[in-house]
């Protein structure tokens, strides 16, 4: 099988292993990929959010299976065109990936399918705004309606700050704060049938003890050994399967990941938000623990054959991503900063790339705000989180910063 994946981040690499490591697939290419994933896959210098692009190069590779690894591509249609030509692909058509795309959209889906989430309003002028934030309170919610690549909430306590935001944005959706830890859930969609993916728990916040403006994520652990064992059952029954049901009814048959952002409230799971594709960092863990090989399963979802899959597998014991980030992030980062240290090798972790090229004299350097994923495995969060905090002492890049505490709260017994 030869499998196209779009994209260029540290999810995309994890995506690109999980693949390369499956011997039903042949050949594993990327557009455009990075650094790391040079190493595993051939890169093609295609834009990813073209889909007439993405289109001729599937073509032009015989692609048996596409997998669209970031939301704007599947909001700019990249799926539509590749299923257009007959070739399976496994992400959402565009109008579907609006779940992601409108915050506005995603909850009017929720509301019609009785998917429990945090009451809200849609908001266009600074007079809704400030009436939504009087009628919510603190702490204010206040959401980008489109695309903010994981960085268009802010959650303050400080009116002014919300306010600022929700004028710099436009349209925004105003929501009651959903107080409980949070919790991101996978779901594997064909259209019809879902299955969840292994629960993960991620960190939004830049730096230590949730301080700091939000990212696209810090780091990443899973199993969550503090949740309820059937926690990915009542998401499934409350959220991810209503969702595609209604989604359905509409004639936008969801097909591809449906990533469901939760609270765990006292009332139980609520939605925060809805994602159209893989969490990154979660994917990073929950793909390194996942022993169902992904080609299949991906292609079972593209083909709308997910009905009798057999039942998911998992390896043993536990996995940390801790994300290491370039000098500003998550303001203007600073690009270009040669990164050492890759080639130190740490038992139990390797190292995914993200925001990474290679320079005129073929070094690796920093390309984007989160530069790599360092990932630990071990037979318990504790040596798992050990082993990914080894690791990354290895590496060096100037400017660097990490979160030191990802999964540390766990470790210790508290939440």
């Amino acid at each position: 099988m030869r499998v196209l994946v779009i994209g260029s981040g540290g999810r995309e690499h994890a995506l690109c292993r999980a693949l390369e490591a499956d011997s039903q697939v042949t050949e594993v290419h990327c557009a455009p990929g990075n650094a790391g994933i040079g190493q595993i896959a051939t890169l093609h210098a295609v834009d990813p959010a073209d889909p007439a692009g993405v289109t001729a190069l599937a073509e032009r590779l015989s692609a048996d299976l596409v997998v669209v690894g970031p939301e704007a591509p599947l909001v700019a249609g990249v799926a539509d065109a590749v299923r257009a030509v007959g070739i399976p692909c496994f992400g959402p058509s565009a109008q579907a990936a609006r779940i992601e795309g409108s915050k506005a959209f995603a909850k009017e889906i929720m509301v019609a399918a009785g998917v429990p989430t945090a009451a809200s309003r849609v908001c266009s002028t600074p007079g809704e705004v400030a009436a939504a934030l009087d009628e919510y309170g603190t702490p204010y919610v206040v959401k980008d309606d489109g695309l903010a690549a994981g960085k268009g909430v802010v959650v303050t306590g400080d009116r002014a700050e919300a306010l600022a935001h929700a004028a710099a944005c436009g349209r925004v959706v105003v929501e009651e704060f959903l107080a409980g830890p949070e919790v991101s859930l996978f779901a594997l969609c064909d259209g019809t049938t879902a299955v969840p993916l292994r629960p993960a728990q991620d960190f939004k916040r830049a730096y230590d003890d949730d301080a700091g403006p939000n990212t696209g994520g810090m780091g990443a652990y899973t199993p969550l050994p503090w949740a309820d064992e059937d926690l990915a059952d009542q998401v499934m029954r409350l959220v991810v399967q209503p969702t595609i049901d209604e989604l359905a009814r509409r004639g936008l048959p969801y097909v591809g990941v449906l990533y469901a952002g939760l609270a765990l409230t006292a009332d139980g799971p609520q939605v925060i938000e809805f994602n159209a594709r893989f969490g990154d960092p979660e994917t990073q863990v929950v793909l390194d623990l996942l022993a169902t090989p992904l080609a299949g399963l991906l292609m079972a979802c593209a083909t709308g054959k997910l009905d009798g899959f057999p039942p998911l597998t998992y390896r043993g014991g536990a996995s940390v991503t801790v994300v290491l980030a370039a000098e500003n992030y998550p303001g203007d980062p600073v690009k270009g900063d040669v990164i050492e240290g890759l080639d130190a090798e740490v038992e139990d972790s390797y190292v995914l790339h993200a925001g990474t090229a290679l320079d005129e004299a073929g070094r690796v350097v920093s390309a984007g705000g989160r530069v790599l994923d360092v990932v630990g495995t071990g037979p318990d969060l504790e040596s798992a989180r050990k082993v990914a905090y080894d690791a990354l002492g290895r590496i060096r890049l100037r400017g660097a910063h990490h979160r030191s505490d990802i999964a540390a709260r766990v470790t210790g017994g508290t939440l």
